[in-house]
């Protein structure tokens, strides 16, 4: 699959990468977010957020809520599988109404429900490299999602970001 390396040494390189995602993600499109506790996956989702019109610090964690809906130009769809038990409680909260409202849907945590998700996600690993440096890794889980990637490197290059796109 195709993956594409984002790295960003500040929180505004972070804002940056979000306002290109918010740019380049199609309505629909499930985003799983994979990092440790404190690696940026809420910064990533307000920082989309904020690029799509959602009133600065309206997106907090859906840590104890399980999801947030936030509405901008394009509907936010938050989910937070890390106080789940099981896949079933995933389930319970009916994803797959979200998968096909039309929004974006971003899941943190979603290794523990992976296999709730569906066959097209875009997934995005965040590495943490320093107290403010992060590695942005996103793949697609099919080859159809393969032309999304390249339009995220593509804008990353035209606003000079140092893109790492490989096979």
């Amino acid at each position: 699959m195709k993956e594409f390396r984002y790295r960003a040494d500040s929180e505004q390189a972070t804002d940056h990468w979000g306002q290109l995602l918010a740019e380049t993600l199609p309505p629909g499109i499930v985003v799983a977010l994979i990092g440790t506790l404190g690696a940026g996956k809420t910064r990533l989702v307000q920082s989309i957020g904020a690029a799509l019109g959602v009133p600065h610090g309206q997106i907090t964690s859906p840590t104890f809520v399980l999801v947030n809906e936030y509405q901008g130009r394009v509907p936010i769809y938050h989910f937070d599988a890390y106080r789940l038990r099981d896949e079933d409680e995933f389930l319970a909260l009916g994803p797959e109404e979200y998968f096909d409202a039309g929004g974006l849907t971003f899941i943190e945590w979603a290794d523990r429900v992976a296999q709730c998700l569906p066959p097209d996600y875009l997934e995005i690993r965040i590495q943490v490299l320093g107290p403010k440096v992060r590695e942005f890794v996103a793949t697609t889980s099919t080859a159809s999602l393969e032309p999304l990637v390249e339009e995220i490197s593509r804008r990353c290059s035209a606003h000079d970001s140092p893109p790492q796109a490989t096979e």
